[in-house]
Protein backbone atom coordinates (compact mmCIF):
# COMPACT_ATOMS: atom_id res chain seq x y z
CA UNK A 1 0.00 0.00 0.00
CA UNK A 2 2.84 2.62 0.66
CA UNK A 3 4.74 1.91 -2.14
CA UNK A 4 1.96 2.47 -4.24
CA UNK A 5 1.25 5.37 -2.86
CA UNK A 6 5.02 6.64 -3.34
CA UNK A 7 4.73 5.52 -6.74
CA UNK A 8 1.68 7.70 -7.56
CA UNK A 9 3.46 10.79 -5.41
CA UNK A 10 5.83 10.09 -7.81
CA UNK A 11 4.14 9.76 -10.80
CA UNK A 12 2.50 13.56 -9.88
CA UNK A 13 5.53 14.73 -8.59
CA UNK A 14 6.81 14.38 -12.32
CA UNK A 15 3.72 15.26 -14.16
CA UNK A 16 3.54 19.00 -12.04
CA UNK A 17 7.76 19.43 -12.18
CA UNK A 18 7.39 19.09 -15.98
CA UNK A 19 4.82 21.56 -16.83
CA UNK A 20 7.31 24.09 -16.45
CA UNK A 21 9.58 25.91 -18.53
CA UNK A 22 12.28 28.22 -18.57
CA UNK A 23 10.01 31.42 -19.12
CA UNK A 24 8.95 30.26 -15.75
CA UNK A 25 11.63 29.46 -13.24
CA UNK A 26 12.99 32.78 -12.70
CA UNK A 27 9.37 33.56 -10.85
CA UNK A 28 9.43 30.19 -9.15
CA UNK A 29 13.56 30.48 -8.03
CA UNK A 30 12.02 34.14 -6.65
CA UNK A 31 8.44 32.78 -4.91
CA UNK A 32 10.26 29.73 -2.57
CA UNK A 33 13.49 32.57 -1.55
CA UNK A 34 12.71 33.69 2.14
CA UNK A 35 13.26 37.35 1.39
CA UNK A 36 10.48 37.45 -1.53
CA UNK A 37 8.25 37.49 1.18
CA UNK A 38 9.63 40.13 3.28
CA UNK A 39 7.02 43.14 2.06
CA UNK A 40 4.14 40.56 2.63
CA UNK A 41 5.46 40.29 6.21
CA UNK A 42 6.26 43.92 6.44
CA UNK A 43 2.32 44.56 5.33
CA UNK A 44 1.07 41.71 7.92
CA UNK A 45 3.04 43.68 10.81
CA UNK A 46 1.49 46.86 9.52
CA UNK A 47 -2.26 45.38 9.88
CA UNK A 48 -1.32 43.89 12.82
CA UNK A 49 0.22 47.22 14.45
CA UNK A 50 -3.13 48.89 13.55
CA UNK A 51 -5.51 47.07 15.05
CA UNK A 52 -3.74 45.69 18.28
CA UNK A 53 -1.61 47.42 21.09
CA UNK A 54 1.76 47.70 21.34
CA UNK A 55 2.00 44.58 24.02
CA UNK A 56 -0.30 42.35 21.88
CA UNK A 57 1.79 43.64 18.63
CA UNK A 58 4.93 42.71 20.37
CA UNK A 59 3.60 39.32 21.82
CA UNK A 60 2.18 38.05 18.43
CA UNK A 61 5.55 38.73 17.01
CA UNK A 62 6.93 36.32 20.24
CA UNK A 63 4.25 33.71 19.35
CA UNK A 64 4.71 33.94 15.51
CA UNK A 65 8.52 33.43 15.76
CA UNK A 66 8.36 30.74 18.60
CA UNK A 67 5.73 28.85 16.16
CA UNK A 68 8.28 29.19 13.22
CA UNK A 69 10.99 27.42 14.90
CA UNK A 70 8.78 24.63 16.29
CA UNK A 71 7.51 24.30 12.54
CA UNK A 72 11.00 24.21 11.46
CA UNK A 73 12.09 22.20 13.74
CA UNK A 74 9.64 19.53 13.50
CA UNK A 75 10.26 18.93 9.53
CA UNK A 76 13.79 18.51 10.64
CA UNK A 77 12.93 15.80 13.25
CA UNK A 78 10.62 14.27 10.03
CA UNK A 79 13.29 14.42 8.05
CA UNK A 80 16.17 13.61 9.15
CA UNK A 81 15.04 11.25 12.54
CA UNK A 82 11.87 9.58 11.42
CA UNK A 83 12.08 9.37 7.64
CA UNK A 84 14.95 10.21 6.05
CA UNK A 85 13.14 10.21 2.44
CA UNK A 86 15.59 11.19 -0.32
CA UNK A 87 14.46 14.76 -2.09
CA UNK A 88 13.45 13.46 -5.93
CA UNK A 89 16.48 15.48 -6.83
CA UNK A 90 18.57 13.15 -5.02
CA UNK A 91 16.95 10.29 -6.75
CA UNK A 92 18.86 8.50 -9.62
CA UNK A 93 16.31 7.28 -11.21
CA UNK A 94 14.28 10.54 -11.92
CA UNK A 95 17.46 12.53 -12.81
CA UNK A 96 16.34 12.19 -16.39
CA UNK A 97 12.85 12.67 -16.25
CA UNK A 98 12.75 15.75 -13.90
CA UNK A 99 13.73 19.67 -14.41
CA UNK A 100 15.91 20.28 -11.43
CA UNK A 101 15.53 23.91 -11.35
CA UNK A 102 16.87 25.07 -7.88
CA UNK A 103 20.01 25.79 -7.32
CA UNK A 104 20.74 23.78 -3.95
CA UNK A 105 19.25 20.88 -3.36
CA UNK A 106 19.02 19.28 0.35
CA UNK A 107 19.18 15.68 1.21
CA UNK A 108 15.74 14.63 2.86
CA UNK A 109 12.39 16.04 2.28
CA UNK A 110 9.81 14.52 4.12
CA UNK A 111 8.28 16.75 5.22
CA UNK A 112 8.65 20.44 3.72
CA UNK A 113 9.63 23.27 6.15
CA UNK A 114 8.75 25.67 3.14
CA UNK A 115 5.23 24.21 3.02
CA UNK A 116 5.25 24.09 6.93
CA UNK A 117 5.63 27.41 7.80
CA UNK A 118 3.57 29.74 4.67
CA UNK A 119 0.85 27.77 6.13
CA UNK A 120 1.29 28.27 9.32
CA UNK A 121 1.62 31.75 9.19
CA UNK A 122 -0.97 31.79 6.65
CA UNK A 123 -3.56 30.68 8.91
CA UNK A 124 -2.29 32.39 12.03
CA UNK A 125 -2.01 35.93 11.04
CA UNK A 126 -5.48 34.74 8.78
CA UNK A 127 -7.39 33.88 11.79
CA UNK A 128 -5.92 36.52 13.61
CA UNK A 129 -6.85 39.51 11.40
CA UNK A 130 -10.35 37.63 9.60
CA UNK A 131 -12.76 40.33 11.60
CA UNK A 132 -11.14 42.85 9.91
CA UNK A 133 -9.98 41.93 6.70
CA UNK A 134 -12.43 39.45 4.97
CA UNK A 135 -10.56 38.07 1.98
CA UNK A 136 -7.24 37.99 3.98
CA UNK A 137 -7.09 34.06 4.72
CA UNK A 138 -7.78 33.30 1.44
CA UNK A 139 -5.02 35.60 -0.25
CA UNK A 140 -3.01 34.08 2.64
CA UNK A 141 -3.87 30.90 1.82
CA UNK A 142 -3.01 31.28 -1.91
CA UNK A 143 0.45 32.96 -1.02
CA UNK A 144 0.95 29.57 0.74
CA UNK A 145 0.18 27.31 -1.57
CA UNK A 146 2.38 29.14 -4.69
CA UNK A 147 5.18 28.32 -2.31
CA UNK A 148 4.09 24.93 -1.57
CA UNK A 149 4.42 24.69 -5.41
CA UNK A 150 7.68 25.98 -5.78
CA UNK A 151 9.43 23.02 -4.19
CA UNK A 152 7.76 20.71 -6.50
CA UNK A 153 8.17 22.81 -9.87
CA UNK A 154 11.87 23.16 -8.80
CA UNK A 155 12.05 19.92 -7.94
CA UNK A 156 13.28 19.26 -4.25
CA UNK A 157 10.01 18.03 -2.90
CA UNK A 158 7.64 15.28 -3.65
CA UNK A 159 3.52 16.69 -3.67
CA UNK A 160 3.56 14.02 -0.51
CA UNK A 161 5.80 16.17 1.28
CA UNK A 162 3.92 19.40 0.38
CA UNK A 163 0.64 18.45 1.70
CA UNK A 164 2.48 17.00 4.90
CA UNK A 165 4.06 19.83 5.70
CA UNK A 166 0.84 22.01 4.38
CA UNK A 167 -1.66 19.85 6.96
CA UNK A 168 1.47 20.05 9.27
CA UNK A 169 1.48 24.21 8.76
CA UNK A 170 -1.88 24.33 9.43
CA UNK A 171 -2.16 22.26 12.41
CA UNK A 172 0.68 24.28 14.00
CA UNK A 173 -0.80 27.79 12.93
CA UNK A 174 -4.47 27.55 14.25
CA UNK A 175 -2.56 26.10 17.95
CA UNK A 176 -0.79 28.87 17.98
CA UNK A 177 -3.19 30.90 17.47
CA UNK A 178 -5.17 29.17 19.80
CA UNK A 179 -2.68 29.53 22.30
CA UNK A 180 -1.70 33.80 21.62
CA UNK A 181 -5.69 34.02 22.97
CA UNK A 182 -5.22 31.96 25.90
CA UNK A 183 -1.79 34.75 26.33
CA UNK A 184 -3.57 37.67 25.32
CA UNK A 185 -6.17 36.82 27.54
CA UNK A 186 -3.96 36.69 30.66
CA UNK A 187 -1.38 39.28 29.59
CA UNK A 188 -3.07 42.03 27.29
CA UNK A 189 -6.54 42.23 28.71
CA UNK A 190 -6.22 42.43 32.07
Amino acid sequence: MLEKLLQYDTQLFLFLNRLGNENWDGFWLFTTEKYASIPLYLALLYLIWKHFSWKATLLILVTVAIMITATDQLANLFKYVLFQRPRPCRVEALQDHMRLVAKVCGRYGYFSAHAASSMATAVFVGLLLKKHYRYLPFLLLFWAAMIAYSRIYLGVHYPLDIITGMVAGGILGWLFFTLWKVLQKRFIAS
